[in-house]
């Protein structure tokens, strides 16, 4: 896995950071992020062992996501991350598998906070509810009209979402965030995972 040039975070803005509000909002940005491509039924899919709509902790601590049948996205710390990437491709020669370092292609966003899920039907449709969108659900969605990618990532027994975007919508979709949470006492959180 080749190492990845300096990031620079989509968000240009500056805000006021606080961690001690209960409802946080954290650019996450910088996190390295892969996509992979593979059938939906094969090798790849049984080593990446996270099923479309679901996540799973890797043991080394990245965090596969079943964004889409057959496509994952796998994050965490570049360690983490290239030891379940690398190799993907020589498991089934059959298979088309592609992987793609998508740091430096999307933005993300962890919302943390007991109103995280009241902050979130603000700007998207789905039902957050824990039935629908336990710990460990991945979905796509509108989130204030941008295409995303979302994650229930819990932090301590706390509901947390982490939110996927294009780079370019970055600094729009802090922003709308920003406007969703400021009723709930948001806190613009430090960045990182």
């Amino acid at each position: 896995m080749a190492e990845s040039p300096a990031f620079e975070s989509p968000v240009v803005r500056s805000y006021d950071t606080a961690s001690d509000g209960a409802l946080t909002l954290a650019d996450a940005s910088a996190t390295v992020k892969w996509l992979v491509r593979a059938s939906a039924d094969g090798a790849v899919a049984g080593r990446l062992g996270a099923p479309f709509g679901s996540s799973r902790a890797a043991a080394g601590g990245a965090l596969v996501l079943g964004s889409r049948p057959g496509e994952w996205i796998v994050l965490g710390e570049a360690g983490a991350v290239a030891e379940e990437v690398d190799g993907i491709d020589g498991l089934d020669p059959s298979d088309l598998v592609t992987a793609l370092d998508w740091t430096h292609g999307r933005a993300l966003f962890r919302v943390t906070g007991p109103e995280a899920s009241a902050m979130l039907e603000k700007v998207c449709s789905l039902d957050w509810s824990d039935p629908m969108t336990p710990d460990g659900a991945v979905a796509s969605a509108s989130v204030a009209k941008v295409t995303c990618d979302l994650a229930r990532n819990d932090l301590d027994g706390v509901p947390s979402y982490l939110i996927f975007c294009d780079r370019s919508f970055g600094q729009y979709l802090f922003d709308a965030l920003i406007d969703a949470g400021n009723e709930f006492g948001l806190c613009v959180g430090p960045g990182g995972l």
